[in-house]
């Protein structure tokens, strides 16, 4: 009963978050942020209203503020006026930076503390946990592509291209071009499983 009260008590006062949605004009990117992070989280929730589930993430994940954040501001010089007051009433987490400026829908971020996010292009549903470095080098930015799943810790570094549907392993570092389907691990990256089967291949 405590619980349910408390977390009744969050969503009203984050609450005025609401009108950065309503003037947003990001509207479908963000409903699509907030279905995937509703899946992954509590997939119960799926049949609630947007605004219900939106109001869930905000009082509750900063992470999901940084990306709320960089959705109201992409591409909308008023949204980026606005979020500046909010921002300052309703953190969001400190050590998470999204820094690209074309990332697809459905972004999700796990534990989101000491990640940066630099990248030339990032697909949609894509899935970053704690402790990541997308970032450039002096050859350029990564592309990262649809479904890409990066674990704990990973690195991709340069400009590389990760294709669709790749997961990469906890503390994985990417320095090469990785193929579709394919989940690599390790330092440098190589491939352990593609199209479903285990391999051992060097990335090229």
């Amino acid at each position: 009963m405590i619980i349910k009260l408390a977390k009744t008590i969050g969503k009203i006062l984050i609450s005025p978050l609401l009108i950065l949605f309503i003037f947003s004009k990001n509207k479908e990117v963000i409903i699509l942020d907030v279905s995937q992070w509703i899946k992954r989280l509590d997939n119960n929730k799926q049949s609630s209203p947007v605004w219900i589930n939106l109001l869930y993430l905000l009082s509750i994940y900063q992470e999901f503020r940084n990306v709320y954040y960089y959705r109201i501001k992409q591409n909308d010089l008023m949204g980026f006026v606005l979020i500046q007051g909010f921002k300052i009433l309703y953190k969001e987490c400190p050590s998470l930076f999204i820094c690209s400026n074309n990332i697809g829908s459905g972004l999700f971020i796990q534990h989101g503390f000491s990640t940066i996010i630099l990248a030339e292009s990032i697909g949609e549903n894509c899935s970053i946990s704690q402790q990541v470095t997308i970032g450039y080098n002096t050859k350029g930015l990564p592309i990262i592509g649809n479904n890409v799943s990066i674990g704990a810790g990973a690195k991709v570094i340069g400009k590389v291209t990760i294709d669709d549907n790749v997961k990469v392993g906890a503390n994985a570092v990417v320095v090469k071009n990785v193929p579709k389907n394919c989940v690599v691990v390790g330092v440098p990256a190589y491939i352990v499983k593609k199209n479903g089967v285990k391999v051992k291949e060097q990335l090229v």
